[in-house]
């Protein structure tokens, strides 16, 4: 039965046997206002697993992200919690030390690659850059691994499109480049960010296949956050509801889907075509 979180406050839930790949811990975060932007959240994610966070815009998701990888821009701050990450608390890393977990450890897919991307730097550099900052490749073999991920996120015709600005690619195309970025150091756990909100249907459906695929290839952990049950009944393992802050309700997707405990999961579901 998918379950709520009480508020005792204890941990959601453990991810599958074993040592998780990432347990955050009662994590907290605050912008300076009254209320936090996220208010002692608990999760874990095992390796190859895919953890689904819904929740309607500013429920606090993507500053759940974007904490695990100290990207928040001031005044945001984490004020309590661990985020354990192959048994080190990235939250009490140096800076220098995060640098090298982002993108070599976990790496973020953005939700609108046209911020994301260098708008004067060719796709192909922007993907041998990330190679080059972790060491991975010499600049020799960088652009020639650039060719290779553009192929494996399928993009025709790579040995040319290296060579492309952002803005010469569509949307679609633009996205599955910052998937190859994400994936060109092969980390263990990836971040996607409403990777598909700015895509219509038919470029959304091809996005999920391709995470999909690639996710089965690369056994990657994946924490795919979204506002649409639809991409989580797709997608993902387990899921785990957010609102105002606050994880309300956890538990296997089936679970979830058939048997919501929160009315707040009930009316994100009553929004999903044929999902009840």
């Amino acid at each position: 039965m998918a379950q709520s979180i009480d508020p005792a406050r204890d941990k959601p839930f453990d991810s599958a046997q074993g040592t998780p790949l990432l347990d955050v811990q009662h994590l907290s975060v605050t912008f300076g206002g009254a209320a936090p932007a996220v208010d002692d959240v608990s999760f874990s994610i095992a390796r190859g697993e895919t953890l689904g966070l819904v929740g309607e815009s500013g429920s606090g998701k993507s500053v759940t992200a974007y904490s695990i990888l100290r990207l928040l821009q001031p005044p945001g701050r984490s004020t309590a919690g661990r985020v354990i990450f192959e048994g080190r608390d990235l939250l009490a890393l140096t800076e220098r030390e995060m640098r090298e977990v982002r993108g070599a450890g976990i790496s973020l897919i953005f939700q609108e690659p046209m911020t994301a991307l260098n708008p004067v730097m060719r796709v192909g550099d922007q993907i041998a850059e990330a190679l080059l900052v972790h060491g991975k490749a010499s600049r020799s073999d960088a652009r020639a691994r650039a060719v290779e991920l553009l192929e494996a996120v399928k993009i025709a015709d790579a040995t040319h499109r290296v060579r492309d600005y952002p803005h010469q690619l569509s949307g679609g195309m633009r996205q599955r480049v910052m998937i190859a970025i994400a994936l060109a150091c092969r980390p263990p756990l990836v971040i996607a960010d409403e990777p598909t909100t700015a895509l219509d249907v038919t470029i959304q459906a091809q996005v999920l296949e391709l995470l999909r695929e690639l996710k089965s290839r690369y056994n990657l952990a994946l924490l795919l956050i979204t506002h649409d049950f639809g991409v989580i009944a797709e997608m993902a393992d387990r899921v785990a509801v957010m609102s105002k802050g606050r994880l309300v309700e956890h538990g296997t997707v089936r679970d979830v889907l058939r048997h919501p405990s929160h009315d707040y999961t009930r009316n994100l579901l009553a929004a999903v075509p044929g999902a009840r």
